[in-house]
């Protein structure tokens, strides 16, 4: 037995509408059209529609243009739905026609019922709830506010990140490692110092992100169709900027050209680009840790990552680095999130780029995931880990890179020879230039001091 329909026209004519919708003909049109995905719009997005169409009806009020009781029932109606209400009511797919009419009207729509019911007189969703907006303005600045409200606590969980990790250099700055070129030995270096290399990764990324994020501060709301803000006040756009800074707590600032700002997705790009590069650089650090963690005895072993679930169905007492795959995961699809992103923002045409949807929804799930597995990844991994300082000294004192530090008293030919035949042998560095008399115990004790060599400086002579 079918649901329960009513009867509604939009301008294509008779749309048969759930009887309990709060939305309309056309959304009703848009979730037929779009059943491609079941995915629906970040929260955040539905948050930023709603946050314009309440700022607008503030305005409107304030210039006389929308009468005082339409105006308040709207605000009335946004604030329930910014509290919480109503929210299974936004049903398109994030897979919808160019530019996000589907969902600018599903906005409309609702607010325009919810206004109408409590008002008790007719609040239309374009006359009034749209008033002086355009799908295409009304869009590309919630995906600028939706963005900059998702980048607040991801950016955060990057910042905690970062800070742990600058405790557990400190740490384990006492720590002398082998150091590891082309996954081969190379110089020591003090687990702080390699701890505080990623953390100096995160910060720079972080750094980045906000860069670019600052240009999504300046608004293109009011220039309506194609720019020229064409049905709005000459003071509109001004004093939407003022109420959605205020609705916001953003330092937003009205844009110097609306017609490039509708042209161009390109701020949007360059934070999901910006954000891709701190993607590469945490899954760089959740590849490090996993390797580090390898073992516990057929791999490296210098790191014990806190366990967190059993590791395998058949092989008892197995243990992974369940928290670090996991990021390289949510790295992998952060990737494809900006290529998509990338590939949208280049098939604007003229006026307008229609492929909004797609954009606002990948970069804000990118965000979204990104900024959780941040999180996860301090809490249930970093904080815990232990350093393996047996495990640390074993491998550093059989590395045969050690030689290096020779090369200045005898020469690069002779300490690459010592070299091979220590790999050919099995034996240190140190065992070798002690039975060959290369050196004194002394000068042996001088020359191959591991922490002198995690400093600038030449081995053996005085600082």
């Amino acid at each position: 037995m079918s649901a329960p329909t009513r009867r509604e026209r939009d301008p294509l004519g008779i749309v048969e509408v759930p009887a309990d919708a709060l939305y309309g003909a056309q959304t009703a049109r848009a979730v037929a059209n779009f059943p491609i995905s079941g995915l629906r719009p970040d929260p955040a997005f539905i948050d930023a529609v709603v946050r314009i169409k309440r700022a607008a009806a503030s305005v409107h009020r304030g210039t006389g243009r929308l009468d005082a009781a339409r105006a308040d029932a709207i605000i009335a109606a946004a604030d329930a739905v910014l509290g919480g209400a109503h929210r299974d009511q936004f049903v398109v797919d994030v897979f919808q026609a160019g530019a996000g009419t589907s969902l600018n009207m599903n906005v409309n729509e609702v607010l325009a019922t919810l206004a109408t019911r409590a008002l008790g007189d007719a609040v239309h969703p374009n006359d009034h709830v749209n008033m002086a907006q355009s799908t295409n303005d009304v869009i590309p600045t919630a995906i600028r506010l939706a963005t900059l409200d998702r980048l607040r606590p991801a950016l955060a969980a990057v910042d905690a990140l970062a800070a742990t990790l600058r405790q557990r250099a400190v740490e384990f700055d006492g720590l002398v490692k082998a150091g590891r070129t082309h996954l081969q030995d190379a110089m020591p270096i003090r687990l702080g110092q390699e701890v505080a290399g990623w953390a100096g990764s995160l910060e720079r990324g972080a750094r980045r992100v906000r860069e670019a994020a600052d240009y999504l501060l300046d608004l293109g709301i009011g220039g309506t169709a194609v720019g020229t803000g064409v049905n709005a006040e000459p003071v509109y756009a001004e004093r939407m900027v003022v109420e959605l800074t205020r609705l916001t707590d953003f330092p937003l600032r009205e844009g110097a050209d609306r017609v490039q700002l509708m042209q161009s997705m390109g701020d949007v790009a360059a934070v999901s680009a910006a954000w891709r590069v701190l993607a590469l650089d945490l899954g760089k650090i959740a590849s490090d840790l996993r390797l580090l963690a390898s073992g516990p005895r057929t791999g490296l072993d210098e790191l014990r990552l806190p366990a967190v679930q059993p590791g395998s169905s058949i092989m008892p007492g197995k243990v992974n680095p369940s928290i670090p795959e996991m990021v390289n995961q949510v790295v992998f699809q952060v990737v494809g999130h900006d290529a998509t992103v990338s590939a949208a923002a280049e098939q604007g045409q003229l006026e307008l780029n229609v492929m909004m949807p797609v954009i606002g929804h990948n970069v804000l799930s990118a965000i979204r995931i990104l900024g959780n597995a941040a999180a996860v990844l301090d809490e249930r991994t970093v904080r815990g880990m232990q350093a393996n300082s047996t495990m640390l000294s074993y491998w550093v004192e059989r590395s045969a890179a050690l030689a290096t530090a020779l090369a200045p008293r005898i020469g690069y030919a002779e300490a690459a020879a010592l070299t091979k035949r220590s790999v050919e042998s099995g034996e240190s560095i140190r065992t070798l230039v002690l039975r060959e008399g290369l050196l004194t115990p002394e000068e042996a004790d001088r020359l191959l001091d591991l922490a002198r060599m995690t400093e600038p400086g030449v081995p053996g002579q005085d600082a």
